[in-house]
């Protein structure tokens, strides 16, 4: 009777391992490098804002090189408002891509 019980008792303890969690598979993980994404995020953002401060300068230079902003009323002058609102090219990207050809002005 006793070699009995001891199966029994055998197969309820083998049920309760079979029944207990793998550690191993207990937590999600994750297979995204999170650091390296929050870099390019952050790169992406700098390259950006670096492009739009480069547009700006270029289109000032320009309007200064080829005198649109000058003041009609003190000859020699710049006028500062239409320096902060000219267009002196059509389009941003033409800024752009002279800033990038034209190291040296």
């Amino acid at each position: 009777m006793s070699e009995k019980k001891n199966d029994v008792e055998k197969g309820v303890m083998k049920m309760y391992r079979e029944s207990e969690p793998n550690i191993e598979d207990l937590y999600e993980r994750s297979y995204v490098n999170h650091i390296a994404w929050s870099v390019l995020a952050l790169a992406l953002g700098l390259i950006f804002w670096l492009t739009v401060a480069l547009v700006n300068a270029e289109n000032q230079r320009n309007a200064l090189f080829t005198a649109q902003c000058a003041d009609p009323v003190f000859k020699g002058e710049l006028d500062k408002k239409c320096l902060k609102s000219v267009h002196s090219r059509e389009h941003w990207w033409q800024h752009v891509g002279y800033a990038l050809t034209h190291v040296r002005p």
